[in-house]
């Protein structure tokens, strides 16, 4: 059985030559030095070689090679070809689309209110678009939007670097709805590691009141959070009272909600 150490004392020869490893892998041995991981099966009544990969920096390692020979010898079993879904996976990738253009088919077609993409496509226009339009959507890892998302909050808009995740999440899950086999990086960053929010009691004066008003028209928000805000700043009722009404305590007649 291979070690790391048997693998650097492995020295070229004229021709290449095998070494074998455990449960069918083997590194493969070229006169130019480089050291291979393959893995021979028969399958259908043919045989087929599967190279996990090049060993060393920029490669893989002798225990992730083992790990992906378990996996192929696993879907040999099963009847498939780890070889051929190699191939498959590389072309897939090779043809890829981009972040920018998923993301514009997204913005494009994706169900909402016209309202709602107006305002999601000024944060996508601004934060998102710009910065991964020409990466592959297999690219961007959860940590690139980590750090994205607090890059917008540090220049004070946390409620928008929640935003950007969110948009990122939505443009990912209908990449994958469309038959793309991708992760979503944002399963990974949850909204509390971007921003959190703490509530604020202090009452707000006239005046205030009065400069929230003109300013929640220009909120980038969903009209019914619009309308939501400028109710309470206009009756001075608790969230809760809001949520909790029901059409019976209104009297459209008279203008009287009791």
């Amino acid at each position: 059985m291979l070690t790391d150490i048997a693998l650097k004392q492995l020295k070229p020869q004229q021709k290449l030559y095998k070494v074998a490893d455990r449960d069918g892998m083997y590194a493969a041995v070229a006169p130019s030095g480089h050291i291979t991981f393959r893995f021979d099966y028969r399958l259908a009544g043919r045989r087929e070689t599967l190279t996990i990969g090049r060993y060393g920096a920029g490669g893989v390692s002798l225990a992730k090679a083992r790990e992906q020979c378990l996996k192929a010898r696993q879907a040999v079993e099963e009847g498939r070809s780890p070889a051929q879904q190699k191939q498959r996976d590389k072309r897939r990738i090779a043809a890829g689309e981009t972040f920018g253009a998923i993301s514009k088919r997204w913005l494009k077609e994706a169900p909402m209110a016209d309202s709602t993409r107006a305002m999601r496509k000024s944060i996508f226009d601004r934060d998102i678009y710009p910065i991964w339009k020409s990466r592959r959507l297999d690219e961007i890892t959860p940590d690139d939007l980590r750090a994205q998302c607090i890059k917008v909050k540090d220049r004070g808009a946390p409620a928008t670097a929640i935003h950007v995740r969110d948009i990122v999440k939505q443009i990912y899950a209908f990449a994958i709805l469309h038959g793309e086999k991708i992760a979503n990086p944002a399963n990974e960053v949850g909204p509390a590691s971007i921003a959190t929010f703490t509530s604020k009691d202090r009452a707000l004066s006239p005046s205030e009141i009065r400069i929230a008003l003109a300013e929640v028209e220009h909120v980038p928000t969903l009209p019914t959070i619009r309308l939501g805000l400028r109710f309470i700043l206009l009756t001075m009722v608790r969230k809760s009272e809001l949520l909790d009404a029901v059409w019976d305590e209104v009297d459209f007649e008279n203008a009287v909600w009791s």
